[in-house]
Formats: C-alpha cells, sequence, structure tokens
C-alpha cells in the first residue's frame, strides 16, 4: 500500500515519523476518517461527501493553528489519487491527518510545521455486531474551550480511549459520554440519535463533540428522504434509558443500533423500526443506489 505524505506517494514502510515528532509525543494534529463503497456492480468506487471532509478538516487544522500543507483541492486530489494508484475496488476507509511535523522539544502549535498525510485501509463493519450495548462513562468528554472535540484532534482521543476501555472492562460494547454540565455528548467515537414517539432526537455539536457529516447526512436522509420528524436539543442521561430507539453514528460506525443502554434495554431489545429503515437507506445512498443523492458521491474509476 501507499501512502501520502506533502506531496508525495510513498510505500507505507517509508511513510514514518521521527521519535522526537511533536505530533507523537504530544498529540498535535487533527484528522478525518471519510468512506469509499463499491457499486453494486463492482465496478465503480464512491467516496462519500469527499468535500466536506476535506472542508471540515482544513476548518480544524485552522483552529490548531496548522494547515493542509498543499492546500484543499491538493488533499481532495490526492485522496482519489491514492485509490488509483492503490488499485482499491472494495470497500475502504481513509485517513487524511495534520500533524505537527516538527522534532523540537516543547508543545507548540505553528503552520511552518504543519504535514499533511494520507492513509487507507479496508473496511467493511467498524463494529462487528448487530445491535450493542453501551453505557454512560464515568470520564467526562472534554470540552471544547479545553480540547475542542470539533476538530478531531489527535490527542483528545485519549478521552475516548479510556471512556472505551472502561465499557470494554464491564462488559459493555461502547460507552456514551456526557459534557461536564450533564448532558449527553456522543460516543467515543460516534454520534447519537435517539427516537421517541416516532421523532428523531440528537444533541447538537455545541454539546462538545464533533460537527458530524455523516450526523448531518442523516438527519437530511431522515427529514427529506424519509419524512421523519426531527428535533436538535439537549439530552439527559436518563432520556437514554426511556427511549424507544436509539443508535450511534459516524463514518466507521455507518448506522448501529443500540440494544440497552447501562443494562436498560430500549423497546423490546430488537433493532427499531426507525433505526432499520434508517440503516438500510443509507447504505442505499452510500452504494450509488439513491439518483438523488448522486451528488455526495464522488466517483473513483473514471
Amino acid at each position: 500500500m501507499l501512502t501520502y505524505v506533502d506531496g508525495e506517494f510513498l510505500p507505507d514502510e517509508n511513510a514514518t515519523i521521527s521519535v522526537r515528532c511533536r505530533a507523537l509525543n504530544y498529540g498535535l494534529g487533527c484528522f478525518g476518517g471519510i468512506r469509499g463503497y463499491m457499486d453494486d456492480a463492482g465496478e465503480q468506487l464512491y467516496v462519500f461527501r469527499l468535500d466536506d471532509h476535506v472542508r471540515r478538516l482544513e476548518r480544524s487544522a485552522k483552529v490548531l493553528c496548522l494547515r493542509l500543507t498543499e492546500g484543499r483541492d491538493a488533499v481532495y486530489s490526492a485522496v482519489l489519487e491514492l485509490l488509483r494508484r492503490n488499485e482499491i475496488r472494495h470497500d475502504i476507509y481513509v485517513r487524511p491527518m495534520v500533524i505537527s511535523g516538527s522534532n523540537l522539544l516543547a508543545p507548540v502549535l505553528r503552520e511552518e510545521d504543519s504535514s499533511t498525510i494520507i492513509w487507507c485501509m479496508p473496511l467493511k463493519r467498524y463494529i462487528d455486531k448487530d445491535a450493542i450495548d453501551v453505557c454512560v462513562s464515568s470520564w467526562r468528554r472534554t470540552p471544547d474551550n479545553a480540547i475542542p472535540s470539533r476538530t478531531k484532534p489527535t490527542g483528545g482521543y485519549l478521552n475516548s480511549a479510556l471512556a472505551r476501555r472502561e465499557a470494554y472492562d464491564n462488559g459493555y460494547d461502547e460507552a456514551i459520554f456526557l459534557t461536564e454540565g450533564g448532558m449527553v455528548s456522543e460516543g467515543s467515537a460516534e454520534h447519537i440519535f435517539l427516537v421517541r414517539d416516532g421523532t428523531l432526537i440528537s444533541p447538537p455539536s455545541t454539546e462538545d463533540n464533533l460537527d458530524g457529516i455523516t450526523r448531518r447526512s442523516l438527519i437530511t436522509m431522515a427529514t427529506e428522504d424519509l419524512g421523519y420528524a426531527f428535533v436538535e436539543r439537549p439530552i439527559g442521561r436518563t432520556e437514554l434509558y426511556v427511549a424507544d430507539e436509539m443508535f450511534l453514528c459516524g463514518t466507521g460506525a455507518q448506522v448501529t443500533p443500540v440494544r440497552s443502554v447501562d443494562k436498560r434495554v430500549l423497546g423490546d431489545g430488537g433493532i427499531g423500526p426507525i433505526t432499520e429503515r434508517m440503516s438500510a437507506h443509507f447504505q442505499d445512498v452510500v452504494h450509488g443506489r439513491v439518483e438523488a443523492r448522486m451528488d455526495w458521491l464522488t466517483p473513483v474509476w473514471v
């Protein structure tokens, strides 16, 4: 496999950083997560919302006083070229990153130290279960004015790792974060949707979570394509326990149904009808089966 590093396509084994690198020592950087999906005929690979992902990465880098080393258009083109050079003809995950490549001591963010890296790997299911059991973590989500989650910061995922480890140690599949104010934020790497009385509900990105592209896409699909009501508002912890349905979503998770929260089984314990329909429609969209949403897809093989 090849990896893109600051304008070059290198074999993975040559795409390395120094042990002194600030990105390694201090977690200075941000990243994105992008999916590509093969169509049903096995002829075309579609990248889902590529422009939105690259724009968000650019904004994230700006918040962290970093920059895309060759600009947004170059990153957009590099993602497609990386997939072509690697001869990708299966579902794929792409990870673009902007890191501080400096080897100097001290955690300092400077635009001139920026390095842009893009790698990819095959990926089918990020969470390999039909429905999962989650818990509310004792770890709180880092607030936006401490480590801004909206930037997908590399160092901030220590917070996610601690919560996920706690969940695994206690027999759960995933953790749910609360904010310091006690309101529902997100999963360790996923957004949250509840269903109550036929209405989809999700906390806003101001609850210390990422401005999720998959989340925004699902809101559009739910309201415009499927005719569901949607409300964006703060959610209290105990609302999770009495939801009719719940699912997590993200580039990796796609649409992942939740069976229980803190051992409270939701609904009848199965996959709810709205969750099931949302998941099916999402798969139809990303695989190029919905003509009205083809503008969200960028073909690789042209």
